[in-house]
C-alpha cells in the first residue's frame, strides 16, 4: 500500500513538474536586450501560424472546434515540419484552447505567443458591430480591458505560453476600415485628429498591459504596431509595455527600425510579421527564389541586431509571415473564392522591387505569403504542406545562435546560405503539390440512382408505352447513371482553364420530380419524311461546365460557361445592371446556360471592369457591360454601361419577337434588347451615408407601341418616347450605435429598367427595391440592435406603376401586356403595393451574421433564430404572365390574378450544438397567388430541417396546401394537399451544408397527396394537346390520390 502511495505521489510530482508554468522575462545588460525563458537565453525563431484548409476562411474553418483526434492529427502533421525548420514559437490568436498550447510545447518544444486583436478590425458592443474602434469611448475602454484580463486569466498558467501580444496594426486601422490594404502602408500621418485617436488608443494599450500584469507576472506583454507609425506617441503613452512588436514590410532591409526603436522608445523590438510573398507580380508567376531572398535578408538583420552582436542589440527575434498560403484572403469580405489561389496583388511596397515594373505598382500578393504551399483538403478537413525554398533557406538561418556567436561567425553563417540550393530542394515539393503539370484530371464523379415509384388515382401509367415521351412515363422501378470528368490545363502560372464533361448512362423515366438535368437524354420525337421519328440516344456526351482565368500585367480575365459569377452591387452598380449568375441546383434542373467573359483592369486600367458574352446571366441577350469606378471630389463615383447586341433588336420584319430556341426550352426568355447607362455618387461618413444615381435605358424601345386605357375606359395606343428612358434613385443611411436607419426612393421611366437590389442593408429584410421600369417607389426601415444579441427591424415599402396594368375585363382589341411582346408591363416588381415588414432576430454570435449568404456553413451559435412577418396590400391586378407548356413552348396568360392582400410569416432556426451536431430549420405560413390567371388564393404552410451529425445528414421537408417544386406549379396554381420529403445519407467525410458534390450513399423518399388542384390527379385527366386544360369529367366525389417515390443513390466524387 505504501509503495502504491509513493508511486502515486511520484507520478503527481513528475506531472506537476513537467506542466509547470514557464517564467519568461525581458532582460537587459550592457550587451543589450534578450528574452530569457526559464533561465535560458531565447531568440524567437517564430512563424505566424493558422490552420485554414483550402475552401475555408478564418471564420468557418473552426479548427479548434473539431474533435480532439482531428486537432491532434492536424498538429502532428504540421508541428514536426516547423520543429525541423528550427521554429521555436508560433504566433496565433485567442481561441486556441490552453491544452493545445501545452500539447504543442510538450511534444514539439514550440512555444505560443497569444495575440488579442484589441479591436483592430472593429468590435461588437452590446450586439452592435462597429467597424471602426473608438478607443476613447468609455464603453470601448471597459470592454477591451475586460477582454485583456479575461485573456490573461485564461492562459496565465499554461505551459508553453511565451508572451501576450495586443493588437494587429491597430494604428493603420485608425485610417483603414475593416481589412482594407488597397492603398498600401501608412508610414506617416500628421493629421491631428488621427493623432488624438492614436493617443487614446496607446493609453488604452498601456492600461491593458498593467491590468494583465496584475493577473500574470510571468509573461511579457507587447503591442503589435504597424511599422513605426506613431512611435513618438507609443513612447509617451506605453511605458508599461515590455516589448515593441511590429508588422513591417519594407523589403530587403528594415533600414532604421532597430535604431529608432532603441533611441525613441528604449524597449526591445520583436517583429510580429514580416517577409515576402512567393508570387512575382511583375512576371505573373511563382518566384520562390525571390521570396527566399527577402526572407533571408530580413532574418539576417534580425540576428545582426540581436543581443551581444554589436549593433542595436535590441532584437528579440521575429515571426515569419506566414506558415502556409491563405487562399481565402482576396475574397474574404464577400466570403467567396476560397477555392481559388488568387494572384492579384492588393497593395504596393516599393521595398520589394524585384517584382515591380515601376515604383508604386501593386506587388503584395496576400494569398501567397506561405513558406509552404497548401495541399488539397482531405475528408477530415486536413491537408499536407509542401515547403518552398524559403523553408529550406530559413532552416539554415535558424541554425545560428546569437548568444554563443560573434559578429564574424554571424557573417560567415549567412554568407554560406545558398538560396539556389534551397530552390532546388523545393522543386520536389512543388511537383508533389501539383504545381508543374500542364494538363491533369481535376474531377471524377459518378452518380448511380434507383427510383421506385407508385401511387393511387394518378395518371402515370403502370407500364411505359416505350416511347419515353411522357413525364413520368411509368410507375415502378427504373435507374439512372450520370458521370462527370474534369480536365484542367495550366500552360503558364498565370493562365489556367478547366472543362467538365457529363456522360449519361441510362436516364430514368419514372421520377415524380419530372424536371432534372439528365432529361436531355430522354427520347424526343421529330418529324421525318416518313412521319414522326423517335430519337432515343440523345446528348450522351456534352460539356457540363467550363472556365478559364488569365492574369496578365494590365488585366485579369475570367471566362465562364455554367460556372457563374458575382454581381457588382457592392462595386458601384447602384441600379443592379449586372446581376449575380450563381443559381445553385436550378441551373441543372432547368438545363440553363450562362456564358461569358469578365475582365478586371489593373495598373493604369484600375477601376475599369468589363463583361461580355452571349448569355452573361440566365436568360440574358448577347451583351457587353462596362463599369468604371474612381474617387472624385471626395466621393465614390461609378458609371455602368450595358448594351444588348441583337440583330434587328430581336424583332422580325413583322414586329414579332425572335428567340433562341435553346433559351426558351430552359424556361427563360430574354427581355427585349436594351441599351442602358448609369452613374452614381456615394459618400460614407461616420454616421451618415448617401448614394445618388441616374439611369438612362431602353433607347431601342423608343417608338414601340403599347396599349393603355384612357379616362373614358377606352383602349388607346401610345408609344415609348425618349423621356421614358430616364430614371433616378437615391438612398440615405444613418448608423449610430445599435440604431440603423435607411430610406430610399426611385422614379423609373417606362423603359428605364434596372435590376433587383442584391445588397444587404443592415439585415435580412424581404421587402427590397426591384429596380423595375415603369415605377416610383419609397422604402424605409430601422434595424435596432439591443441586449448584445437581439435585433428588431420594421421595414416599409410603397410602389406604384407610372402606367397601370391593363384590366382583366378589357375588351378586344385590348389585351393584357406582357414583357415578351411589349416594351413594359406591370408585374410583381412594379405592381402597386403598400407593404410592411417586421423582422426579429436573436443572434448571440453576430460575427457569423445570420443574413450572410454562407451562414448555413459559417454560423457557430448554439442557438440563433429569426421571426419575420410581411404584409402586402395589393389593390390592383397585374399584366399577363408568361407560361410554359409541357413541350416547353410558351404563351401569355389572357388574365392575371385578382387584387388581393397577402401575408406571410417565416422563421429560420440555426443550432450548431457541437462540432459534430448541427441543425437548421425553416418554417413558413401565409397565403399566396399563382403567377398565371388563377383566381384561387391558397393558404399554405410548411418547413424543412437539415441536420448534420458526424458523417450523417438528414433532410426533411413538409408542405401543406402548397405548390410543387417547379415554376410551372405556381404558374398554373397546381398545389398538393400534403407533401413530405426525407433524405438520409452518410458520407466519407463530414457532410457539407451546401449542395456540393460529395462521396456519399443515401436513401430518399417523397410522398404527396393529390386532389383536384394537383397535376397527375386521375379525375382531372385532360386529353393531350388540349388548351385550355379543362377536364372532361368532374372530380367531385373522388377522394384524394397519392404519388410516392423511393430513391437510393451512391455518389462517388474524386476531386473538387
Amino acid at each position: 500500500m505504501k509503495k502504491n502511495l509513493l508511486r502515486l505521489a511520484l507520478l503527481l510530482f513528475t506531472t506537476s513538474f513537467c506542466a509547470q508554468t514557464n517564467k519568461i522575462e525581458v532582460a537587459k545588460d550592457v550587451k543589450g536586450f534578450k528574452l530569457v525563458v526559464d533561465g535560458k537565453d531565447f531568440i524567437v525563431n517564430g512563424i505566424n501560424w493558422d490552420y485554414v484548409p483550402i475552401g475555408y476562411n478564418v471564420l468557418d474553418a473552426k479548427f479548434w472546434e473539431k474533435p480532439d483526434d482531428i486537432i491532434k492529427a492536424g498538429l502532428d502533421g504540421e508541428m514536426p515540419l516547423w520543429q525541423n525548420m528550427g521554429v521555436n514559437a508560433i504566433r496565433t490568436y485567442i481561441g486556441i484552447p490552453p491544452k493545445w498550447i501545452t500539447y504543442i510545447y510538450q511534444n514539439f518544444g514550440i512555444y505560443t505567443m497569444i495575440n488579442h486583436q484589441f479591436g483592430a478590425y472593429g468590435l461588437t458592443l452590446d450586439g452592435v458591430w462597429y467597424p471602426n474602434t473608438k478607443y476613447g469611448d468609455p464603453k470601448v475602454r471597459k470592454h477591451l480591458l475586460q477582454e485583456s484580463v479575461k485573456m490573461a486569466n485564461t492562459y496565465k498558467n499554461t505551459p508553453g505560453l511565451l508572451l501576450f501580444m495586443l493588437g494587429n496594426e491597430n494604428n493603420y486601422h485608425l485610417t483603414w476600415q475593416g481589412a482594407e490594404t488597397d492603398e498600401g502602408i501608412v508610414i506617416n500621418d500628421q493629421d491631428e485628429a488621427k493623432r488624438s485617436e492614436a493617443k487614446a488608443m496607446y493609453k488604452l494599450f498601456n492600461d491593458a498591459a498593467k491590468a494583465i500584469k496584475e493577473v500574470d507576472k510571468n509573461h511579457p506583454i507587447g503591442i503589435c504596431n504597424g511599422d513605426l507609425l506613431y512611435l513618438d506617441i507609443v513612447a509617451s503613452e506605453c511605458k508599461d509595455l515590455d516589448i515593441y512588436g511590429t508588422n513591417m514590410y519594407r523589403g530587403e532591409s528594415f533600414v532604421d527600425a532597430f535604431d529608432r526603436v532603441a533611441k525613441e522608445f528604449g524597449k526591445p523590438i520583436l517583429f510580429t510579421e514580416f517577409g515576402s510573398d512567393a508570387f512575382n507580380a511583375r512576371d505573373n508567376k511563382e518566384d520562390q527564389l525571390m521570396q527566399a531572398h527577402y526572407m533571408v535578408s530580413n532574418w539576417k538583420e534580425i540576428y545582426e541586431n540581436a543581443y551581444g552582436l554589436g549593433k542595436a542589440q535590441n532584437s528579440l527575434g521575429g515571426f515569419t509571415f506566414q506558415s502556409s498560403d491563405g487562399w481565402f484572403k482576396a475574397g474574404f469580405d464577400e466570403r467567396k473564392n476560397a477555392t481559388i489561389h488568387d494572384t492579384e496583388a492588393s497593395w504596393p511596397s516599393n521595398g520589394y522591387s524585384r517584382d515591380q515594373a515601376k515604383e508604386g505598382d501593386k506587388n503584395m500578393n496576400e494569398e501567397w505569403f506561405g513558406i509552404a504551399a497548401k495541399g488539397p483538403t482531405d475528408i477530415r478537413g486536413l491537408y499536407t504542406l509542401y515547403p518552398r525554398a524559403s523553408y529550406y533557406a530559413l532552416k539554415e538561418a535558424h541554425n545560428f545562435n546569437p548568444f554563443i556567436s560573434n559578429a564574424t561567425e554571424f557573417k560567415n553563417h549567412f554568407k554560406n546560405i545558398n538560396l539556389m540550393a534551397a530552390v532546388l530542394k523545393a522543386r520536389g515539393d512543388k511537383a508533389a503539390v501539383g504545381g508543374t503539370e500542364k494538363l491533369s484530371l481535376s474531377n471524377l464523379r459518378a452518380e448511380f440512382t434507383t427510383f421506385n415509384t407508385g401511387g393511387s388515382l394518378i395518371t402515370t401509367p403502370e407500364i411505359s408505352n416505350g416511347k419515353g415521351l411522357a413525364y413520368p412515363d411509368r410507375q415502378g422501378f427504373d435507374h439512372m447513371q450520370s458521370y462527370y470528368i474534369g480536365v484542367k490545363g495550366q500552360p503558364t502560372n498565370n493562365m489556367k482553364a478547366e472543362v467538365n464533361f457529363n456522360i449519361l448512362g441510362n436516364v430514368a423515366g419514372n421520377p415524380i420530380d419530372d424536371i432534372f438535368y439528365e432529361n436531355v437524354g430522354r427520347p424526343i420525337q421529330v418529324d421525318s419524311p416518313n412521319g414522326p421519328l423517335t430519337l432515343s440516344d440523345n446528348n450522351r456526351l456534352r460539356v457540363y461546365n467550363a472556365s478559364f482565368e488569365w492574369n496578365a500585367k494590365d488585366f485579369d480575365m475570367r471566362g465562364f460557361y455554367r460556372t457563374g459569377h458575382y454581381h457588382w452591387g457592392y462595386e458601384g452598380d447602384f441600379f443592379g445592371l449586372y446581376p449575380e449568375a450563381n443559381y445553385g441546383p436550378n441551373l441543372d434542373i432547368y438545363n440553363g446556360e450562362v456564358l461569358g467573359v469578365e475582365v478586371d483592369g489593373k495598373g493604369v486600367l484600375n477601376g475599369l471592369k468589363a463583361a461580355f458574352g452571349p448569355q452573361l446571366w440566365w436568360g440574358a441577350n448577347p451583351a457587353v457591360l462596362l463599369k468604371y469606378q474612381r474617387k472624385m471630389l471626395g466621393l465614390d463615383f461609378s458609371a455602368v454601361y450595358h448594351k444588348d447586341i441583337v440583330n434587328g433588336n430581336g424583332i422580325d420584319e413583322n414586329g414579332n419577337r425572335i428567340f433562341d430556341p435553346e433559351q426558351a426550352r430552359s424556361g427563360v426568355i430574354p427581355a427585349l434588347p436594351t441599351e442602358r447607362a448609369t452613374i452614381a455618387f456615394e459618400k460614407k461618413g461616420a454616421h451618415f451615408g448617401w448614394t445618388l444615381g441616374a439611369i438612362w435605358a431602353g433607347k431601342p424601345l423608343n417608338g414601340r407601341m403599347y396599349q393603355d386605357i384612357n379616362a373614358n375606359g377606352q383602349v388607346v395606343n401610345d408609344k415609348i418616347q425618349s423621356k421614358d428612358n430616364w430614371g433616378g434613385k437615391a438612398k440615405v443611411t444613418y448608423t449610430n450605435g445599435g440604431f440603423n436607419w435607411y430610406a430610399q426612393g426611385s422614379m423609373m421611366g417606362l423603359v428605364a429598367n434596372g435590376g433587383v437590389d442584391p445588397t444587404l442593408t443592415f439585415t435580412g429584410w424581404k421587402l427590397k427595391d426591384s429596380g423595375s421600369r415603369n415605377m416610383s417607389n419609397f422604402l424605409t426601415g430601422i434595424a435596432y440592435n439591443f441586449g448584445g444579441k437581439f435585433q428588431i427591424a420594421p421595414n416599409f415599402l410603397y410602389q406604384k406603376p407610372l402606367v397601370d396594368p391593363m384590366p382583366n375585363d378589357v375588351d378586344a382589341p385590348g389585351r393584357l401586356r406582357n414583357w415578351v411582346d411589349d416594351p413594359f408591363s406591370v408585374r410583381g416588381g412594379n405592381r402597386e403595393t403598400t407593404a410592411g415588414e417586421l423582422l426579429f432576430t436573436y443572434d448571440p454570435t453576430p460575427a457569423t451574421y445570420m443574413y450572410q449568404w454562407d451562414n448555413d456553413r459559417a454560423e457557430d451559435a448554439k442557438f440563433a433564430f429569426n421571426l419575420g412577418f410581411v404584409y402586402r396590400h395589393l389593390p390592383t391586378t397585374q399584366d399577363a404572365a408568361i407560361g410554359f407548356l409541357a413541350n416547353r413552348s410558351y404563351f401569355a396568360f389572357s388574365k392575371s390574378a385578382p387584387a388581393q392582400d397577402l401575408w406571410e410569416i417565416s422563421s429560420r432556426i440555426v443550432s450548431k450544438v457541437s462540432p459534430d451536431l448541427g441543425l437548421i430549420a425553416n418554417i413558413y405560413g401565409g397565403n399566396g397567388q399563382a403567377n398565371g390567371d388563377s383566381v384561387r388564393t391558397i393558404e399554405r404552410f410548411g418547413g424543412d430541417i437539415k441536420m448534420v451529425y458526424k458523417k450523417w445528414k438528414l433532410e426533411y421537408g413538409f408542405k401543406v396546401n402548397d405548390w410543387g417544386p417547379f415554376d410551372y406549379h405556381r404558374d398554373f396554381n397546381l398545389t398538393f394537399p400534403v407533401q413530405n420529403m426525407i433524405d438520409i445519407s452518410t458520407s466519407i467525410g463530414k457532410p457539407d451544408w451546401f449542395i456540393l458534390p460529395e462521396t456519399k450513399i443515401g436513401i430518399s423518399g417523397i410522398w404527396r397527396s393529390l386532389d383536384e388542384n394537383s397535376p397527375r390527379y386521375l379525375p382531372n385527366q385532360v386529353p393531350p394537346n388540349t388548351f385550355p386544360p379543362v377536364p372532361p369529367i368532374s372530380s367531385v366525389g373522388f377522394g384524394n390520390g397519392s404519388e410516392w417515390e423511393i430513391r437510393t443513390y451512391v455518389h462517388i466524387n474524386i476531386g473538387k
